[in-house]
C-alpha cells in the first residue's frame, strides 16, 4: 500500500488536517528479501529510539506499533504495565517502542508524540499511552481538534502542535524508518514485537511474554 501526497492532502481535509505538508509515501511492503533480524533490529534508523530500561540488559524486547492499531492499544492497557513493573523497573530488560504508522492519523499520531517528548523516554511513553487512551476521540471522530488538545495538555501551543504536524523531516525519518522496518525485518503487521531478534506476531499475554523473558535470562 501506498499513500500519495494527493491521497495524503484529500484524507486529512476531512479531518481538518488539510493544511499539513506533503506527506512522503509510506510503503507497505509485503515480500522482504533481507535476513539477520537480530541484528537488524538492534540498530535505529533514521530516528534515536524510545526505550526504557538498561541500555545493557541481556533482553531487549522491540515493539513496532500503529497509534491507530486497536491491538497495540489493549496491549499497552493491559499487558506493557505488566512487563515494565516485573522486568523493566527492575533492570532485567530493555523495552524499546518504534513507530509503525498503518494510516495517515497514526502518522500525525506519532510526530505529536516525539514533538512532545523530544527526548525524553519516559514522557515519550507517557504520551503514547495518552494517545491509545484517547484512540477513539482522535483516530475515529475529531483528529485536529483532540491532537491540538493532548498537545496543549503537555505544554505545546496550538501553534506548535501545528507546526509540528507540518514537519517534513520528521514525517519523512518516520516513512524511512516504517519501510526498513517493512522491507528489513519484515514487519508486516502491528503489533509486532522482537525478543532479542525473534518476531512476535500481534497482541500476547502477559504469561507469554513471561515465559519467554525469563527463559532468555536463563540462557
Amino acid at each position: 500500500m501506498i499513500i500519495t501526497r494527493r491521497a495524503f492532502t484529500a484524507a486529512l481535509s476531512l479531518t481538518g488536517l488539510a493544511a499539513l505538508a506533503g506527506f512522503s509515501p509510506l510503503r507497505l511492503i509485503n515480500d522482504a528479501l533481507a535476513q539477520g533480524a537480530a541484528a537488524d533490529v538492534a540498530k535505529p534508523q533514521s530516528l534515536p529510539d524510545m526505550a526504557l530500561g538498561p541500555a545493557n540488559a541481556s533482553v531487549t524486547i522491540t515493539e513496532y506499533a500503529s497509534m491507530s492499531c486497536s491491538h497495540c492499544a489493549a496491549f499497552t492497557e493491559n499487558v506493557f504495565p505488566k512487563i515494565k513493573s516485573e522486568f523493566i523497573d527492575s533492570g532485567k530488560i530493555r523495552f524499546v517502542f518504534r513507530e509503525f504508522p498503518l494510516d495517515i492519523k497514526a502518522a500525525a499520531g506519532s510526530m505529536l508524540a516525539r514533538c512532545i517528548a523530544k527526548d525524553d523516554a519516559p514522557k515519550y511513553f507517557a504520551v503514547v499511552d495518552l494517545l491509545f487512551k484517547q484512540q477513539n476521540d482522535w483516530v475515529l471522530k475529531n483528529t485536529t481538534e483532540t491532537l491540538i488538545r493532548i498537545g496543549r495538555q503537555a505544554g505545546l501551543t496550538q501553534a506548535a502542535v501545528e507546526d509540528c504536524l507540518k514537519d517534513q523531516k520528521l514525517l519523512d525519518k518516520i516513512a524511512a524508518d516504517q519501510k526498513y522496518a517493512a522491507e528489513v525485518l519484515k514487519v508486516q503487521s502491528t503489533p509486532t514485537f522482537f525478543i532479542n531478534g525473534e518476531m512476535i506476531k500481534g497482541e500476547q499475554s502477559f504469561e507469554e511474554f513471561s515465559k519467554r523473558i525469563n527463559a532468555m535470562l536463563k540462557s
